[in-house]
């Protein structure tokens, strides 16, 4: 008897025909970020403007910022802006979406590589997802994302 037969497990051929385990539970996260030595990030992006941190001991920068170098085992850091100015590395167009995500359109997500040398996980802010090109110029700004409200970063491909 196959493990499809027994009827025991969530398991059925996809449309090639290959086995698939069909989970059928949602996941749902929540979490909580205590702010402490980064709060700086959340209070620029109500400025516009995207902080950083490096770390005075090796030089090295963090994005998303950190309270302590990881590199070297310090607290010695300090606050940098980002330019914005990067290149896209990757990306993809999102089209099944999680259910939290379910009410957006279609949409693009990327890592890009700013100037600074750190690369960025973002949604990417584009009407053509067909002009995406890796290697292209982008820009990574603040927007109010909507219908939640939230101040986020996002990249913007340079016309």
């Amino acid at each position: 008897m196959s493990i499809m037969e027994e009827g025991t497990l969530p398991i059925s051929p996809d449309k090639t025909g290959a086995l698939i385990w069909k989970d059928v539970r949602e996941f749902k996260l929540k979490y909580n970020i205590p702010l402490g030595k980064i709060s700086k990030f959340f209070e620029g992006l109500k400025e516009g403007v995207i902080y950083a941190t490096k770390c005075k001991n090796c030089g090295k920068i963090y994005f998303p910022p950190q309270a302590d170098c990881p590199y070297c085992k310090t607290d010695d850091m300090e606050w940098i802006k980002l330019s914005g100015e990067g290149r896209l590395i990757t990306f993809s167009i999102v089209n099944v979406k999680p259910t939290t995500f379910s009410h957006y359109k279609d949409y693009a997500i990327g890592i890009c590589e700013l100037k600074e040398g750190v690369r960025v996980f973002t949604w990417i802010r584009t009407n053509n997802p067909k002009k995406l090109k890796v290697g292209i110029k982008v820009k990574l700004k603040v927007v109010k994302r909507d219908p939640e409200g939230y101040l986020v970063y996002e990249c913007f491909p340079e016309e």
